[in-house]
């Protein structure tokens, strides 16, 4: 036996790395392949995997889930909740609780199941999760007030689903189910796991800051540790109470991503590359256990389910979370779009189906698995799937900027861009300059910038900015001559690294930047407007200039006096640019609609100010 077990998991964990390269390469969540790579490989494709081929599947799936939600919830920082708080809340409460209700009301009427097995359901699939929507937002890089809310939400939500299925399926085993026993059950869980997850969180830490962990290994032991620890906190908590290990592990999570540990960029480099295999090699196994005719027999009841959770039930959550917040309509819409289920209702239900069918509850074990996998299967694919061209309909992407050219500049002025929310892409030939680019997290194409179709495919069609900064003035020129005659980029910008090539640059109608005269101008500033200076180089630290639109009608008609009333206070309008002149105005000065005024002042003011005056 275990001479055929070794090459299995070899196999799926080969074949579950190949669906992360291909979900990269195709834009594309790698849960579809995942999915895909386990049917293929079960009693419906070639009978590799089969309900046989581990014996301890419970116990790999509780561990999986346990280094899955660890590493979510260690990415869960607190200050990036406070930009979407209010969306986020809501998301978990009153989103949780709709989805919870209409999820159970559609499969008791549409399936004609009993009110506690129609609960269980609807509990499960409450969860989004971060094993589906981070790879979405990689390929759609909405806004950080969106992105925040959903993988808030992903977060949190995978939690509580887990845990109040649990105390669900607990409540439909007893004989005399009441509220207090759910209560019960649920503080349990809850404050449990809760409890014990802070108990290791606070021991890891310690170790990890008052513990010489060997100087040649410290980097590597601290890895170790957390991996350590997280897996204690589940096993622990798990022990005392079942499921109770979830809430620990998110504890332990949250509390350590937020308590600025030691080796945290290598900790959660680590922890990221193990819960891909993880989810990997747990995804494919459990959907190699699907069987077809699970899902056919849901027949037109399954089709009325699907259809409720994804066009009736999500889009109202999201209504009703982020009526008179921030977001925009198309980005309501897309959240509303967007809700696909992932690896927690995939693994606990069918922890549960294994539990049912040693009851003799076979029928309701079926209808479990199959109703969970059918929503999954169905939202991943349409949702997950459709996810950026429904962004793209729907205009909730930023416009995208590309930067040719990935050596210092390059990288500098992408990190400066990405930091205020932009979308942007490098593109660079050199293998080592992508290596240090992709090693600072920049999003890098390997190609030629100077060839049509490297421009186009990293997005050149939906380019705010196409910018050449490479170091070489011809490639530069070639560039700005593509970008201009081929893509309709609001601004091309070149770099001139030599000054008698500014006027070959001009002739382009491209904006260029010189180096030696930017050079220049910086050391003339610090001689001769040194304070000026001081604050454009601490910008980063609290400060913030940026330029908008005036679409807003509260502002069209007014004077520039009249609109600073109706801007945020620690920032001010300090140009405007009517037609084609920039000036600084007259307080007199009446506003029209598309007029572009500079907003100068603190951060968090200076992007509140932007969205009143886009009407956001």
């Amino acid at each position: 036996m275990a001479s055929q077990l070794i090459p299995l998991v070899a196999a799926i964990i080969a074949i579950g790395v190949a669906a992360q390269i291909l979900a990269d390469r195709f834009e594309v969540p790698s849960i579809v392949f995942l999915i895909a790579a386990g049917i293929a490989l079960g009693p419906e494709g070639l009978g590799v995997v089969t309900s046989d081929s581990f014996e301890a599947l419970p116990a790999i799936v509780g561990l999986s889930v346990a280094i899955i939600v660890f590493e979510g919830a260690f990415h869960l920082r607190v200050e990036k909740l406070r930009q979407a708080t209010s969306e986020s809340l809501r998301l978990v409460t009153v989103g949780a609780a709709v989805a919870l209700v209409g999820t159970a009301v559609a499969v008791r009427f549409a399936l004609g199941t009993d009110w506690g097995l129609a609960f269980l359901i609807g509990a499960l699939l409450v969860a989004t999760g971060p094993t589906v929507i981070t790879p979405i937002l990689q390929v759609v890089p909405v806004r950080d007030r969106v992105a925040v809310a959903m993988e808030t939400e992903g977060i949190i939500n995978d939690v509580t689903a887990a845990i109040l299925a649990v105390v669900v399926f607990k409540i439909i085993q007893l004989e005399e189910p009441t509220l207090s026993a759910f209560l019960a059950l649920f503080v349990e869980r809850v404050g449990g796991g809760f409890v014990i997850g802070l108990a290791v969180a606070g021991a890891v830490w310690a170790v990890l800051r008052y513990i010489d962990l060997s100087p040649g290994d410290a980097p590597r032991n601290a890895r170790l540790v957390v991996l350590a620890g997280a897996l204690v906190a589940y096993g622990a908590a798990d022990t005392l109470a079942s499921e109770a290990g979830v809430a620990a592990v998110a504890t332990a999570g949250i509390v350590l991503g937020n308590l600025g540990v030691p080796y945290e960029e290598q900790i959660s480099d680590f922890k990221g590359d193990i819960t891909l295999i993880v989810l990997s090699f747990v995804f494919i196994a459990l959907a190699a256990q699907l069987k077809l005719q699970d899902l056919l027999g849901l027949g037109l009841g399954g089709v009325v389910v699907v259809a409720a959770v994804v066009f009736l039930i999500r889009p109202l959550l999201v209504y009703l979370s982020t009526v008179g917040g921030d977001f925009t309509l198309g980005e309501r819409l897309f959240v509303g779009f967007v809700g696909p289920r992932g690896i927690i209702p995939a693994s606990v239900a069918t922890l549960f189906a294994i539990e049912l069918q040693a009851a003799g509850e076979s029928e309701a074990a079926t209808l479990l698995v199959g109703t969970v996998f059918l929503v999954i299967l169905s939202t991943v694919v349409l949702q997950g799937g459709l996810a950026r061209y429904i962004a793209e309909y729907l205009d909730v992407i930023p416009m995208r900027v590309l930067i040719v050219g990935g050596g210092r500049v390059g990288r500098e002025l992408a990190r400066r861009l990405e930091d205020r929310g932009e979308d942007v892409v490098v593109i660079e030939t050199d293998d080592e300059t992508v290596e240090t680019a992709r090693e600072a997290g920049l999003t890098v194409r390997i190609g030629d910038g100077t060839n049509l179709e490297t421009l186009r495919a990293a997005g050149g069609s939906n380019a705010q900015s196409i910018i050449a900064a490479t170091g070489d003035d011809d490639t530069n020129l070639l560039i700005g001559r593509l970008a201009t005659a081929k893509f309709d980029a609001e601004r091309v910008i070149c770099r001139a690294n030599e000054p008698d090539n500014i006027e070959a640059f001009d002739d382009l109608d491209v904006e260029v930047i010189s180096s030696s005269h930017a050079v220049a101008q910086a050391i003339d500033n610090v001689i001769e407007r040194p304070a000026l200076q001081r604050w454009s180089e601490n910008i980063e630290e609290g400060g913030d200039v940026q330029e908008v639109a005036v679409e807003n009608d509260a502002f069209v008609g007014r004077t520039v006096d009249e609109a600073g009333d109706e801007l945020p206070d620690r920032c001010l309008i300090a140009l405007v640019t009517h037609t084609d002149d920039t000036f600084v105005p007259e307080a007199d000065f009446v506003l029209e609609r598309g007029d572009r005024i500079t907003i100068a002042g603190e951060h968090d003011a200076v992007r509140e100010a932007m969205a009143r005056c886009r009407g956001d």
